[in-house]
Order: C-alpha cells, then sequence, then structure tokens
C-alpha cells in the first residue's frame, strides 16, 4: 500500500493548518498495557526501501528509520515478558522531516506514516490481512511549537516520531482484543510437608512415651 506524495502533501497541508492536533510524547513508556495478555516480541523488522519523502522535507539516510524504529519498538515492547510469541513487521509509507521555514508564515510540520503487521508465531499466520495505517505527528513542545525545522536536526525529528509511532502501535494492538490471550497467573504452590512440633511439645510427647514404658516394666 504505497504512499503518493499527492496524499503526503494533503496531510502536511492539514496539519500546518493546525487541523491535526500534535501527538502525546511516546518519550515515557508509561505503564504496561495488561489488554495485551500474554504478548512476548519476537522479530521486530523495519523496510523502508517504498518510503515516499514528502514536500518540504528533509532527506532521510538509509536506513536511519529502520535503525530509529527497531530501536523503539525494542524499547517500548521488550518490557512484555509473557508466552506466547508475536512478530511485527513495520513499512515506513512516507514521511516529512520538516525543513526551516518561517514562523507562523510557511511552518512546516514533521509526520511519518507506517503500515504495520503483526504475525501469531504458534498460528503462522498474519492476524491482519492488510497493514494497518499509522499516521503520527511530532509531539509539541517549545522546540516544535514555531517549526522543528528550525530546532532540531533530522536525527531528533526522526525520534520523536519514531517514540510517537511505536506509542501509537501499543495503543492499537491494545485494543485487539481477541488477539492476545491474557497473561497466565502463577497458582502458590501447595504444602505437602507436615507440620511440625515445637520442640517444647516434642519433649512432652517423649516424657510421655517413656512413663508409659516404665508403667509396663
Amino acid at each position: 500500500m504505497r504512499v503518493s506524495v499527492k496524499c503526503l502533501r494533503a496531510v502536511g497541508l492539514i496539519a500546518a493548518l493546525g487541523l491535526l492536533s500534535a501527538c502525546a510524547s511516546g518519550a515515557k513508556l508509561g505503564d504496561e498495557r495488561a489488554e495485551l495478555g500474554d504478548f512476548l516480541l519476537g522479530h521486530a523488522i523495519v523496510v523502508e526501501e517504498n518510503a515516499v519523502q514528502g514536500p518540504a522535507s528533509r532527506k532521510a539516510e538509509p536506513g536511519a528509520w529502520k535503525e530509529s524504529l527497531e530501536g523503539e519498538l525494542q524499547r517500548r515492547f521488550a518490557r512484555y515478558q509473557g508466552d506466547t510469541l508475536y512478530h511485527l513487521g513495520i513499512a515506513v509509507q512516507g514521511y516529512v522531516l520538516a525543513i526551516p521555514g518561517i514562523p507562523l508564515v510557511a511552518a512546516p510540520k514533521s509526520f511519518l506514516i507506517l503500515g504495520v503487521t503483526v504475525w501469531d508465531d504458534a498460528a503462522g499466520k498474519k492476524l491482519n490481512d492488510k497493514p494497518h495505517r499509522i499516521i503520527v505527528f511530532e509531539s509539541l513542545s517549545g522546540e516544535t511549537a514555531i517549526s522543528s525545522g528550525l530546532t532540531q536536526s533530522a536525527e531528533v525529528q526522526m525520534r520523536n516520531l519514531s517514540q510517537n509511532g511505536v506509542a501509537a502501535i501499543e495503543r492499537w494492538l491494545a485494543k485487539q482484543e481477541d488477539w492476545f490471550p491474557p497473561k497466565a497467573v502463577a497458582e502458590p504452590p501447595a504444602d505437602s510437608t507436615a507440620p511440625e512440633f515445637d520442640s517444647e511439645t516434642k519433649a512432652t510427647n517423649d516424657a510421655g512415651s517413656q512413663a508409659g514404658t516404665d508403667d509396663k516394666a
């Protein structure tokens, strides 16, 4: 599902006009999502070869999106330690890394478009037939309020978008109630040991046994 430059231009225009709000920052991991149940991350593979660079965008170096996103996927999902293995395939479909513009007049906004596919390892099949499309924008901050192209390097812009993109993937997965079995709760081991007597009780019992032997004598 390839993204066209026309589509990127439309998304960028909408963002520039302020018709779409900035994404909540994915820098902080927050609590684990209980909805992911017994999730354990297997392979997390990012492909970027067909990514379309949007207008008014810096160029991402080859391999840069792959490195940024795969690192963020590990940071966010490696904390889930279930027993059911899932693989994530992420395609970078399009992006804009804002170039320096004129504040309040022509201030491009950075955004990232991803296609996400999930595999169930045990079942040996994809859980979604078509890649799920996710569009994320840079988080609002003092540096991005005017234009991140003026205040941030391409590497910082990519890190911001990668964090927001992977956080959006986590939120999407949490809505797929039928995909993830609940995490097993370990039952406490049964107490099979015989009750122990304290030393005083044992001494009393020994004395009683000895008295019975003396009476018989």
